[in-house]
Formats: structure tokens, sequence, C-alpha cells
């Protein structure tokens, strides 16, 4: 069975409360399930956190074992070089996702510091750029 680990970053927590007409008005937890039932020969693995240091420690630890990591790092996305180093330092390939088109908003979210760390990016699908984010990864 493939190990897929899913980490999302600062307030993504709040998805389905948090600016429905950026993020939609659907919870991760909720899509979550509705992944893990499409994907029943994958083991999908999930972790939030809104602090920096939790997302490196969790990439530290499933990034040798696990067959990929999807990485929401949202805001951290344009201010980490710890993220970037970290992606760096494991062997599982990285896939950087966003729920939202980056490059149709502020301008501070165009650039992305973690995105010459990851094998790929996928943005601007809403939820469902995370199943295109397993998909690439299998």
């Amino acid at each position: 069975m493939k190990i897929i680990q899913i980490i999302n970053g600062p307030n993504l927590n709040l998805l389905g409360r948090r600016e429905p007409g950026v993020y939609g008005s659907r919870s991760f937890e909720d899509y979550l399930k509705e992944l893990r039932l499409r994907y029943p020969d994958v083991q999908l693995d999930y972790f939030q956190s809104n602090c920096e240091g939790e997302l490196i420690n969790c990439i530290h630890a499933c990034g040798f074992e696990a067959d990929g990591i999807i990485l929401n790092a949202g805001a951290y996305t344009h201010t980490s070089v710890a993220l970037h180093d970290a992606i760096r330092a494991v062997t599982a390939p990285v896939i950087e996702v966003h729920i939202s088109n980056v490059h149709q908003r502020e301008e501070f979210r165009h650039r992305s510091l973690i995105s010459a760390a990851c094998r790929g990016v996928i943005c601007g699908f809403g939820l469902d750029s995370y199943r295109l984010a397993v998909e690439a990864l299998l």
C-alpha cells in the first residue's frame, strides 16, 4: 500500500469557514473522507499545523518513509527558506498544492520559496488540487 502524507499549513484548519469565496465552503476533513474513499489502496495520512517548525518536523518524520508528500504550506510558501530546506533534505517527492490560483491573487503570493524544492506545483483547482496531487504521485 502506498503512503501519501498530506500536510496543511497555517489557517487551513479554517477551511469551510475562512473566505469561502476564495477557499470554498467545505472543510478539509470532509474532503479528506471523500479522497480516502476514492483511493482505498492508498494510505492518506493528514497533518495540519499553524506553526512552521511543526510542519518541518512532520516533513522530517515522514519524508524518508512515505511514497510522497502533498504540501499546502499556506502563507509559509512565500516566506520559508526553512521549509524549502526540509523538502530538499528528505527523499520523498513533494507536490506543492494551493487551493486558489495564487497567480491571480496579491502580488506577494506570486513567488514561492518552496517550488524549486518540489517535484511539481498544482494550484487553482479548489480542493480538487489535492486529488490531482495524489494522481501525480501515483
